[in-house]
């Protein structure tokens, strides 16, 4: 009996999947050098975030739609072009409508360009997917990245400068963990973090197994 052929998945689960079963950041662990660098304060990974999934759907939109046009030997600069222009539009905007926020993010705003989420979709995604699938599985890796992105920002700012979006917090009593708005405080947050999730999937794997064990003894 021949096995039934599975549906491909819909622009809905291209979507989701990047919001956390392949999260680019706790899953495939790549943009490690952004989300280190900007996530001292929630507003800068919001930013970043936007920014970064939009040139994701764009370039993945184009990408996806010349990529029977796009000779093999040449993709990979063909992909790099796309995404730069995206990137400088995304770099004129921000530094247009949010000068402050361009200021804080600087030359990170253009380094999008050689992001490896950004690469990395266009090659295994972009380039062999249609149109809409493709600028589904952009968005949803570009919302994963921000998700992470605030996750990490938010204890940093909380604990580095006792605000959140910029709010105090705390009274002036308060005496800032100055380690976490440095370079260590990314490592340690990203650490904590990825050691709680780990725990949590080993968790939930021996509840799993835990459940299933006297279904297969019963058959």
């Amino acid at each position: 009996m021949a096995s039934p052929i599975k549906a491909p998945p819909t622009s809905l689960q291209e979507l989701i999947k990047g919001l956390w079963r392949e999260n680019p950041i706790f899953v495939i662990v790549i943009g490690l050098c952004p989300t280190m660098a900007i996530t001292t304060t929630v507003i800068n990974g919001l930013v970043m975030g936007a920014a970064t999934t939009f040139v994701l759907a764009a370039s993945s939109a184009m990408i996806s739609g010349l990529r029977k046009a796009i000779p093999g030997p040449v993709r990979i600069s063909v992909y790099v072009v796309i995404i730069a222009t995206f990137v400088s539009v995304a770099d004129w905007s921000l530094a247009a409508w949010l000068p402050e926020a361009h200021k804080q993010l600087g030359a990170f705003i253009a380094l999008i360009v050689v992001n490896c989420i950004i690469l990395g979709r266009a090659e295994a995604f972009a380039a062999k997917n249609p149109v809409v699938p493709s600028i589904a599985d952009g968005i949803g890796m570009g919302l994963g990245f921000t998700l992470v992105l605030v996750m990490i920002s938010a204890p940093r700012e909380v604990l580095g400068a006792g605000t959140f979006l910029g709010i105090p917090l705390f009274g002036k009593s308060f005496e800032p963990w100055v380690i976490m708005v440095m370079p260590p405080g990314g490592f340690l947050t990203l650490a904590a973090e990825l050691s709680l999730l780990a725990w949590w999937k080993d968790r939930s794997e021996k509840k799993k197994a835990a459940l299933s064990a006297p279904l297969q003894e019963a058959v």
